[in-house]
């Protein structure tokens, strides 16, 4: 008897979710949905399953263990982020001024239609504190965005542009967390409030470069 399932809750197409994803994207945005929506516990083989629309078992032919659905996850979820930040962007042959607009524009654009990422990112980044495995998988999917940003500093005239580059992702993730999850969740600053945050940073690092 052929098993029941869940028709997919698929969100609208968007800059993080183009339309038509293959079955290992719907079952990787489908994890995504479920580690938002219940967190870590709420994700297993067959509630991914139920999420996708998919018959029982699929899940567990694409990813046979817990720590290769996880895998998959943060795979995608570096995907997404990379259609809403755009790292390929950011790199610009202006000074502070210029970097700051164009990261600003970037992480506003993330804050304002795409936290429900960011809550993944905060469940996967915990999990690989406790997988070791998942550890190293997480932090290769994030060299992504570092290495674009090491790139924008050095243009931006850096002469330290890894050191600095640290300090902007702190900078970053610290307006993020307090957007997505912390007490400015439902104050999001605005885009110019944002550039100039980010231009501050960049000048006191660089100076007027």
């Amino acid at each position: 008897m052929p098993s029941r399932s869940t028709p997919a809750r698929t969100a609208p197409a968007g800059p993080d979710r183009p339309p038509g994803p293959s079955r290992a994207g719907l079952i990787a945005d489908a994890a995504l949905a479920l580690l938002a929506e219940r967190g870590m516990r709420g994700l297993t083989h067959r509630a991914v399953d139920e999420r996708a629309g998919l018959p029982q078992g699929s899940t567990s032919n694409h990813a046979r263990t817990r720590e290769a659905l996880l895998e998959a996850a943060v795979r995608r979820l570096a995907e997404r982020e990379a259609r809403v930040l755009t790292p390929g962007e950011w790199l610009t042959s202006g000074g502070p001024a210029d970097a700051a607009e164009g990261l600003a524009h970037a992480l506003h654009r993330y804050l304002t239609g795409s936290t429900e990422l960011l809550v993944c990112r905060y469940e996967l980044a915990l999990e690989a504190t406790r997988r070791p495995g998942l550890r190293a998988f997480y932090d290769s999917a994030g060299a992504r965005f570092r290495e674009p940003l090491v790139a924008l500093m050095t243009a931006a005239g850096s002469a330290e542009p890894e050191r600095h580059a640290l300090s902007v992702v702190a900078w970053a993730e610290g307006m993020m967390f307090a957007c997505a999850a912390g007490s400015y969740h439902r104050a999001v600053p605005t885009e110019e409030e944002l550039r100039r945050g980010c231009a501050e940073l960049l000048r006191g690092m660089l100076g007027n470069r």
